[in-house]
């Protein structure tokens, strides 16, 4: 079930407000925790109910293993509780990826398996992963199967984060107040809500529509239209990750519950180093915390801490998808963040609009990387990108370019100009005129329903 689509906003999501405060205001807690789970299992089963024993299945294995090591901090048991999620991750996103390189470097036919990515199996994976490691760390205390279940399932995180940890989430559901109805929250919920929605439906989704249209004709494109498609392709990517992000903390919060932010303004950012803390901020803080910081982090000499740099990036590259051009992505954004310790190690500055610019430029050519469907796509929109003899709109009548070129312009200006989501919500204020601009960005969105489109993050 998609957050932009009327099934969710009209009846799954009030009707799952109202039961569950309303069972809290009878005292019953646990059946009203009962009934989120289910509601959640139910939201993630609307797509596809074939995979929901396999979401049931990771969570009772994790749950146990997470149980035996909180009881015996064993360094095997660690071992194999990641083992087991790595391999259902494996089977199901890189199965064909390895078969594929397996006949080629053997000149064999072995079949590909065509199995489907079932959804959000990165995420919950990554989620249960930091969940072992913190209880052989000793930091989760409590283990109770229908906490576990909310904490993996509660979903306005489950399909696409942010990556929680159990200690800064689960203690939240047994504060008292946080299980009664407060408007002050449910207000502030649907505001925060609501800019996540339209950045989604408003911005993202035009601008996905050109850039994936032009991707799908990459070796057709010229100068000007490359730029447009990969500006297109960056702006849209942020518009409609954090989009989800902004919904996801939007609804939490009508529940009472204060989930991390995702996004600070990543494209404000005038190095690579400084876009990674700013950019899927949870996803850096899991890579960082269980990948970086268990190779040593920078507690080594210079060389090996790049060397845990570039590990930590190749694990992200492929996170993200099952091929090269996705591991290349991830080792180009380790280069570029190692560049940017090398200059603050160097004391060197560079000026604020230049850094600024080098830095964009380099995130354009990377997510091209990441969006092509193979490195002649990619490599073909580089080259192209810098042909100085190629400027012109020729290929492609699919898209006005002025209707285009407002997009862009329009998505710059938010994204570098403007205060982001989180600062705006600092400002809210339960009256008229936040009231206001709830209902002109949820009705506007509702208008785009009828096409909506899946978000970016779902074949990942």
């Amino acid at each position: 079930m998609l957050f932009n689509s009327y099934e969710f906003l009209l009846l799954f999501l009030p009707i799952t407000l109202i039961i569950y405060f309303y069972l809290n205001s009878l005292k019953l807690i646990y059946l009203s925790k009962i009934f989120l789970v289910v509601a959640s299992l139910f939201f993630y089963s609307w797509w596809n109910p074939i995979y929901l024993p396999l979401i049931l299945g990771s969570m009772i294995f994790n749950f146990y293993v997470g149980k035996l090591l909180g009881k015996k901090s064993s360094k095997n048991m660690l071992i194999f509780g990641i083992v087991g999620n790595i391999a259902l991750l494996g089977y199901f996103k890189y199965a064909d990826f390895f078969i594929e390189n397996f006949n080629w470097v053997l000149n064999t036919q072995t079949p590909l398996l065509h199995l489907a990515l079932p959804l959000a199996i990165s995420y919950f994976t990554f989620q249960q992963i930091a969940f072992l490691v913190d209880n052989y760390r000793g930091e989760v205390k409590e283990f109770n199967f229908l906490n576990y279940s909310l904490f993996i399932t509660f979903f306005p995180q489950l399909l696409m984060g942010p990556i929680v940890h159990h200690k800064e989430m689960m203690p939240q559901f047994a504060l008292k107040w946080r299980s009664y109805i407060k408007w002050e929250n449910i207000s502030l919920g649907l505001f925060i809500f609501a800019i996540g929605l339209a950045k989604k439906s408003l911005i993202g989704d035009p601008l996905t529509n050109y850039a994936q249209y032009a991707f799908d004709n990459a070796q057709n494109l010229t100068t000007i239209e490359a730029w447009y498609a990969s500006t297109s392709y960056v702006l849209s990517y942020y518009f409609d990750l954090s989009g989800y992000a902004d919904m996801a903390i939007g609804i939490a919060k009508m529940f009472n519950i204060d989930i991390p932010r995702n996004f600070n303004s990543p494209y404000k950012a005038r190095n690579f180093a400084d876009y990674w803390r700013r950019w899927h901020i949870t996803l850096s803080r899991f890579l960082s915390d269980y990948i970086y910081k268990s190779l040593g982090g920078n507690k080594n000499i210079v060389w090996i801490v790049y060397l845990n740099i570039m590990i930590t990036f190749f694990v992200s590259g492929f996170w993200h998808g099952a091929g090269w051009t996705f591991i290349v992505w991830g080792l180009l954004n380790g280069l570029f963040v190692i560049f940017a310790h090398i200059m603050k190690k160097a004391n060197l500055e560079m000026n604020l609009y230049l850094a600024w610019f080098l830095m964009f430029i380099g995130l354009i050519i990377t997510r091209t990387l990441f969006v092509a469907k193979d490195f002649s796509d990619a490599w073909y929109v580089i080259k192209t990108m810098f042909n100085p003899y190629n400027l012109k709109f020729e290929q492609l009548y699919y898209i006005d370019p002025i209707f285009q070129s407002f997009y862009i312009v329009f998505g710059l200006a938010l994204a570098l100009g403007f205060k982001n989501s989180g600062e705006i919500a600092k400002n809210f204020k339960p009256n008229i005129k936040y009231t206001l601009y709830t209902a002109i960005l949820i009705s506007a969105s509702l208008f785009t329903f009828s096409s909506a489109k899946e978000f970016l993050y779902f074949q990942f």
